[in-house]
């Protein structure tokens, strides 16, 4: 293993969480103990309050938490055009720009509404055409799996050239659900926080590559330190290592428009 092995995980949360939580910590100042206790270089961070309560909240609160941390990136969530609790249109990207987010959370679950183009319309056009990651998570008290990749499969089809990665989903492979995602859309990514598969990363990375897939540990509800061990690991080479460590991750915010 490559001892310039650096680690950028893409799913994890600070704040109070209000159960099933491995290790909470509350601030950008513990997170970062936690990560160089892990060996974790940089994380993109997401709120707890912004699915728990409201991204008005949340995404205000994650901003506060992480400011002037060079290690920690910021990512907010969305709602519904039609109620106009967040800021609308270029209005929206300029609050990112501003703010240093490069990335977006949908929580349609929690905060009731059909992730779908009779909603957001030309909002995910845009989200597309800047390069933005939409992250979609699977939460242990929200549907079965099925149903959450349905929405992911009814959202690519509106909107094939959007970027969206799938996280926390799983465990034990959920090749049969996200292979045909990888498959037929360039832009669907997956994190590895729940692939608890024998071989899984290493058959994989065989019939696909590495350059769809990143390094997640679901933190705080899981450790950051199982996916980061099946990366240094699986039977997979030093330059997919790489990019499932960090690499894939870094170019995906370096592509970002705002």
């Amino acid at each position: 293993m490559s001892e310039e092995l650096l680690f950028y995980d893409c799913n994890v949360s600070i704040g109070r969480p209000p159960n099933g939580v491995y290790r909470v910590c509350p601030s950008a100042d513990e997170l970062l103990k936690e990560m160089d206790w892990a060996g974790i270089d940089r994380a993109l961070v997401r709120h707890d309050l912004m699915s728990s309560q409201s991204p008005v909240v949340g995404n205000q609160a994650l901003s506060d938490a992480i400011a002037s941390q060079p290690r920690l990136a910021g990512s907010w969530a969305i709602l519904p055009p039609q109620t106009k609790e967040l800021p609308q249109g270029d209005a929206f990207f300029e609050a990112m720009r501003d703010a240093s987010i490069k990335a977006l959370w949908a929580f349609p679950e929690e905060h009731r509404y059909m992730l779908r183009r009779i909603v957001f319309g030309n909002f995910l056009d845009e989200l597309a055409e800047r390069r933005v990651p939409l992250f979609l998570c699977r939460r242990p008290s929200a549907s079965s799996n099925l149903d959450r990749y349905r929405l992911i499969y009814d959202l690519l089809e509106e909107c094939p050239d959007l970027t969206v990665v799938a996280v926390g989903f799983g465990p034990w492979g959920d090749d049969r659900f996200f292979r045909p995602l990888v498959e037929a859309y360039p832009r669907f990514y997956y994190d590895i926080s729940r692939y608890e598969l024998d071989c899984g990363l290493r058959d994989y990375v065989s019939a696909y590559g590495a350059e769809r897939l990143l390094y997640g540990s679901n933190f705080p509800m899981n450790s950051m330190g199982g996916p980061r061990m099946m990366v240094t690991c699986s039977e997979i080479g030093d330059d997919a290592r790489a990019q499932i460590a960090g690499g894939n991750l870094a170019r995906l915010l370096e592509e970002v428009q705002l």
